[in-house]
C-alpha cells in the first residue's frame, strides 16, 4: 500500500494516453477507479517505440513510465522489490505476457495477478491454460470469451464488458447534425444517406470486402444518394491501397476517407450524422466503434462473431440492435503460438442487404427507424454502463487482494 493507505496497482498495457483501443479503455478505467479513492496506479505504457520516454505524473497516483513492449521479467522483479505492489494489472493479448506468466511464482510471492483478457472465438484454447492457471481473476471484457472460460475457471472469471464514459459520446441535436452534416459532407451530401466504417486498414477488418458489399449496395441503390465515410489510413502496410480498390470499383464519387488521428468529440460528430456503423471483421475481440456509435443512438451492421456479437444482439429481448450478419464461412486457422481458432465470415451479399435495410427503414418507415435510434442506444448504456464496470472492477481487485493475503500463507521460499 501507498503511505496514504491506497492499494497501489501496477498496470502492464499500451500507453493509457495512446489512442489503441487498449490504451482508451486502461485510460477510462483507471480515471473512475481514482474517483473510489483508494487506489494509486503505476503503468508501464507499453508501445513499439515511444517519442519520449520520460516519466509522466498525471497525479501523484497516476504515473506513467513508457517502455518498448510490455516489459521483461527484470523489470518485474526490480519493481516488486521497490514498489512491494498489492496487485499486478495485466491486459492485451497473452502472448505478449508468457514472459510474465513464467515467472508467476515470483510475482506471486508478494502480490496476486488480475487480467482484463479476451479470446476472439472458439474452439476453447485449451493452450492458454498454463495462462489462465497462472491468473488469480480473469476479467473477460468479450461475454464469448466468459462463456468460453467460465466452466474450467468459475471461481475466478467474471464478464466486465469495455465501456465508454458518457460525456464523450452521446447523441446531438437534430439541428446540430444536419449543420455538421452539410459543413464535412458538402451542401450536396446533407441528404445523403450516410453509412461509417471505423477501423484499421488491416486484412482481419476486411476493408476491401466492406468496399465490394458497398458497390453492390450503391448499384442497387443507384437513385438515392448515399455516402460511406472510412475512418482509416488507406495506405497503412497491414492492409491494401484502398484509393485503387476505390477506383477500380468505381466509388471515387461515394465514399469519403477520414485519414487524421481525430479526438473524441470529433468522432462524436462522425457517429452522429451517420445513418449506420459496419464493422465487416472476421474476428473482432470486442470492437470500441461499434459501441461509441450506439452511444450516439446510430444502429450498427456486424457480424455475430466475438464481442461484437453482444452489441448487434439484444438476447435478453431477441432482437437486433441494427442488422446482425449470420457467420455463412467459418475457417479453422491458426499458427505455432495459437494453434487453433475460428475466423467468422459474413458474406458480401448480406453486408449489402443490410445496408439496404436501414435505408429503406430510414426512407420508408422513419418512426421504425427513430425507434431503433432509441433502442441501441438505450441498450448501449445499460449494458455497457461506465460506472457499473468501474464499481464491478473495484469490487474484483479489492475481492482478488484479500483473497490472496487470506492465503498467502501456501506461497513458500525455500532456499537450496
Amino acid at each position: 500500500m501507498t503511505e496514504d493507505g491506497k492499494y497501489k496497482v501496477v498496470v502492464l498495457s499500451d500507453h493509457a494516453l495512446s489512442t489503441s483501443g487498449v490504451g482508451t479503455q486502461t485510460r477510462h478505467l483507471l480515471e473512475g477507479m481514482l474517483k473510489k479513492g483508494c487506489w494509486s496506479f503505476r503503468q508501464f505504457g507499453a508501445a513499439l517505440k515511444h517519442s519520449n520516454y520520460d516519466t509522466i505524473a498525471i497525479n501523484k497516483d497516476f504515473i506513467i513510465k513508457p517502455i518498448d513492449g510490455f516489459g521483461d521479467q527484470d523489470l518485474i522483479r526490480k519493481t516488486l522489490i521497490m514498489e512491494k505492489p498489492d496487485l499486478i494489472f495485466i491486459f492485451t493479448d497473452p502472448r505478449f505476457f508468457v514472459w510474465l506468466f513464467e515467472m508467476e511464482d515470483e510475482v506471486h510471492q508478494i502480490c496476486p495477478i488480475i487480467w482484463w483478457h479476451v479470446w476472439d472465438n472458439y474452439p476453447y484454447p485449451k493452450f492458454n491454460d498454463v495462462f489462465y492457471q497462472a491468473t488469480d481473476q480473469i476479467n473477460c471484457h468479450s461475454h464469448m470469451t466468459y462463456e468460453m472460460l467460465k466452466d474450467t475457471y468459475p471461481n475466478k472469471t467474471a464478464w466486465i464488458p469495455h465501456t465508454l464514459p458518457p460525456h464523450m459520446f452521446y447523441r446531438l441535436s437534430e439541428n446540430d447534425v444536419k449543420q455538421n452534416k452539410a459543413t464535412l459532407l458538402g451542401a450536396d451530401r446533407q441528404d445523403d444517406f450516410v453509412a461509417i466504417w471505423v477501423s484499421r486498414n488491416a486484412r482481419r477488418k476486411r476493408p476491401s470486402d466492406m468496399l465490394l458489399a458497398w458497390k453492390k449496395f450503391i448499384d442497387s441503390q443507384a437513385p438515392t444518394g448515399a455516402t460511406l465515410i472510412m475512418h482509416t489510413e488507406p495506405t497503412d502496410h497491414e492492409g491494401p491501397n484502398l484509393f485503387e480498390v476505390v477506383n477500380l470499383l468505381g466509388l471515387q464519387e461515394s465514399v469519403f476517407f477520414s485519414r487524421d488521428r481525430l479526438e473524441f468529440q470529433q468522432m462524436n460528430v462522425l457517429y452522429n450524422i451517420s445513418d449506420v456503423c459496419l464493422n465487416t471483421s472476421y474476428a473482432e475481440g470486442f470492437g470500441l466503434s461499434t459501441l461509441e456509435s450506439m452511444m450516439t443512438g446510430t444502429p450498427i451492421i456486424a457480424p455475430k462473431t466475438g464481442g461484437l456479437t453482444k452489441q448487434v444482439w439484444d438476447s435478453e429481448n431477441n432482437r437486433a440492435n441494427g442488422v446482425a450478419l449470420d457467420i455463412q464461412t467459418q475457417t479453422l486457422v491458426g499458427n505455432q503460438g495459437v494453434p487453433y481458432i475460428y475466423e467468422d465470415y459474413a458474406s458480401v451479399e448480406d453486408m449489402a442487404d443490410a445496408l439496404t435495410q436501414i435505408l429503406n427503414m430510414k426512407n420508408k418507415d422513419r418512426e421504425k427507424y427513430d425507434n431503433l435510434s432509441l433502442q441501441v442506444e438505450k441498450y448501449a448504456k445499460k449494458t455497457f454502463n461506465y460506472q457499473k464496470m468501474i464499481d464491478q472492477w473495484n469490487d474484483s481487485m479489492i475481492k482478488t487482494i484479500k483473497k490472496f493475503k487470506k492465503e498467502e500463507s501456501k506461497w513458500t521460499v525455500e532456499t537450496l
